[in-house]
């Protein structure tokens, strides 16, 4: 049996999100009372009791999906033995500090920066990204450069569900493009900028000069990054990729048919909801999938 464990990215989030694991566990508790000494604010009464809109804003939404997704791992205690890992965009930062390869505090602050940089990236230029469902990768990589002005693939998420990211023109013109096209979805999501697109290129700037200054080991067990797919234990490598995830493609499913191939027989999604299970099993309906929470909950 290998045991693949992944983690959720932005979109996870819920209100009340990690109150569970804060009421049933003093050190749940006292990693929640870092985090808000090391970000400044409160921000596990956002995460309990606080309302979609405060959810959604990018500085609060990404260190509190990593900050349910770590405190989880570590309530798993003996059962988060991982024969390698991986996580969808954010879920990448989770991933590292779940293995080993960064601290705690450490991640969060890397998160927090990552979230403020984005943020103001996104400030900088009207941007957004939209789903594509029911068309093959290289048709939507087509439209998108055939369309006029930044429009690029961004969330390879599974076979036939694509997400492209760019300029608001740009992006609706695409998907008009992507209707015609046959797809059977082309819409625009709510969110606030284009993320995983050179619109990124002021976060990215910026990120890497703390994640330069980071203190990044080997992680325990291979990381499958979404940069490239493929598994890697090298620190050098992990930092080069860390920082060109902001503009670069998460290829999520040729993660996920990586990490099959590699012999992976179950996947344990460590952090809010379902969504990455969703996606395995959209691979393979058979494939084995499991909830750290549900884990978690029956020790």
């Amino acid at each position: 049996m290998m045991k693949a464990f992944v983690f959720p990215g932005q979109g996870a989030q819920f209100s009340g999100m990690g109150q569970d694991l804060f009421e049933a566990s003093p050190a749940a508790r006292q990693r929640f009372e870092e985090a808000n000494d090391i970000l400044g604010f409160d921000i596990s009464s956002i995460m309990f009791s606080g309302t979609d809109d405060e959810l959604k804003q990018t500085a609060v939404t990404q260190p509190a999906i990593f900050l349910h997704s770590v405190i989880l791992a570590e309530c798993m205690e003996e059962a988060f033995r991982p024969d390698m890992v991986a996580g969808h965009s954010l879920g990448e930062f989770s991933a590292l500090v779940a293995a080993g390869s960064l601290t705690f505090a450490e991640g969060l602050r890397l998160v927090s920066a990552r979230a403020n940089a984005m943020q103001k990236a996104c400030e900088l230029q009207p941007s957004t990204m939209a789903a594509v469902l029911g068309l093959e990768n290289g048709v939507v990589e087509r439209i998108c450069e055939d369309t006029e002005g930044i429009v690029v693939a961004a969330n390879y998420n599974c076979p036939g569900q694509l997400v492209i990211s760019g300029e608001v023109p740009a992006v609706e013109a695409a998907c008009l493009a992507l209707s015609d096209a046959g797809a059977r979805r082309a819409l625009v999501l709510p969110v606030g900028g284009a993320f995983h697109s050179p619109l990124m290129e002021p976060a990215r700037e910026e990120l890497a000069k703390a994640i330069a200054e980071a203190d990044l080991r080997a992680p325990r067990c291979p990381i499958y990054q979404n940069v490239s797919a493929s598994p890697t234990t090298d620190p050098a490598v992990i930092r080069e990729q860390l920082v060109a995830q902001l503009t670069a493609p998460v290829k999520w499913t040729q993660t996920m048919e990586a990490m099959i191939g590699d012999g992976a027989t179950e996947v344990i999604e460590v952090g809010p909801g379902k969504v990455l299970q969703g996606l395995f099993k959209k691979m393979d309906r058979a494939f084995p999938t499991q909830s750290a929470g549900l884990i978690v909950a029956e020790s």
